[in-house]
C-alpha cells in the first residue's frame, strides 16, 4: 500500500491548475526544452493521458514511446481547459489506484509525474515546488529503484541527507540539492551542470542516468 501517495498526486493535479490557470493559450506552442519533440500543450496531454489510459485499462506497452505518444496525438485538438475537465474526470479514480497499489508501483507514477510537471512548468516560463510530496515520493522511488535495478551505487548528498543508491561499493559520492539530482537522473542537466556538483572523484555525469533511454543533453533547458 502506498500510504500518502495519492494525495501526493491530487496536490500535484491542483497545483498545476492553479499555475496554468493565468497563463495565455498561445503558451503552449512553446517546445518544451526537456522533452523538445513535445510543446507544453504536449505535455500536458502526457500528464493528463496516463491516468486515463490506466482507468481505461489501455495498458498495451504502458511507458513506451508509443503509448505516450498516443496520448499526445489523441489530445492534439483539445484546449487546455478540455485538457484539465478530462484530468478532473480521471484522475479519482487513478488516485483511488495510488492509494491501494504497491509503492514500487506508485512511486514510478508519481516520479514521471513530478518529472513531467516541471518539464511543463519550464516550457512555460515558469518555476514549480521543488521540495513537494511528488518530489519527496519519486525521489525515494528512484533510489530504490537504482538498488532494485542492480546499477553501481552511488552516495547521493542532499539537504535531506546522504542516500545510497545502487548495489555493491559505492563508486562515487555526489552533492547536490535533491530536485537537482532528481531532473539529471532523467536528461534534464547537461555535462557541465552536472560536473558542476559536488563530486569526491572526476565527473562522470552519465552514472547520473536512471535508464538506458535518457541521455544528456546538449544544452542546458535553463531552470
Amino acid at each position: 500500500m502506498s500510504e500518502g501517495h495519492d494525495v501526493a498526486y491530487q496536490e500535484l493535479r491542483e497545483r498545476v491548475r492553479e499555475t496554468i490557470a493565468p497563463v495565455d493559450a498561445d503558451a503552449f506552442a512553446a517546445i518544451a526544452p526537456a522533452t523538445p519533440k513535445w510543446t507544453a500543450h504536449d505535455v500536458l496531454a502526457h500528464l493528463v493521458g496516463v491516468p486515463e489510459d490506466v482507468v481505461n485499462g489501455r495498458m498495451d506497452g504502458i511507458a513506451s514511446d508509443a503509448w505516450t505518444q498516443a496520448q499526445v496525438d489523441r489530445h492534439a485538438g483539445a484546449s487546455v481547459d478540455e485538457l484539465l475537465a478530462d484530468w478532473d474526470e480521471c484522475a479519482p479514480a487513478f488516485e483511488a489506484l495510488l492509494a491501494d497499489a504497491p509503492a514500487e508501483i506508485t512511486g514510478q507514477a508519481l516520479f514521471d509525474a513530478g518529472t513531467h510537471e516541471h518539464d511543463l512548468l519550464n516550457a512555460l516560463g515558469l518555476s514549480g515546488d521543488r521540495d513537494s510530496s511528488v518530489i519527496s515520493a519519486g525521489w525515494e522511488w528512484i533510489v530504490g529503484a537504482r538498488s532494485r535495478g542492480n546499477a553501481p551505487a552511488l552516495c547521493f548528498v542532499t539537504e535531506t541527507g546522504e542516500h545510497i543508491a545502487g548495489k555493491g561499493e559505492v563508486v562515487a559520492r555526489i552533492e547536490a540539492p535533491r530536485f537537482e539530482l532528481y531532473r539529471a537522473v532523467t536528461g534534464r542537466r547537461t555535462a557541465a551542470e552536472i560536473a558542476g556538483y559536488g563530486w569526491d572523484c572526476d565527473p562522470d555525469p552519465a552514472l547520473l542516468l536512471a535508464a538506458d533511454f535518457f541521455s544528456i543533453p546538449p544544452r542546458s533547458i535553463g531552470e
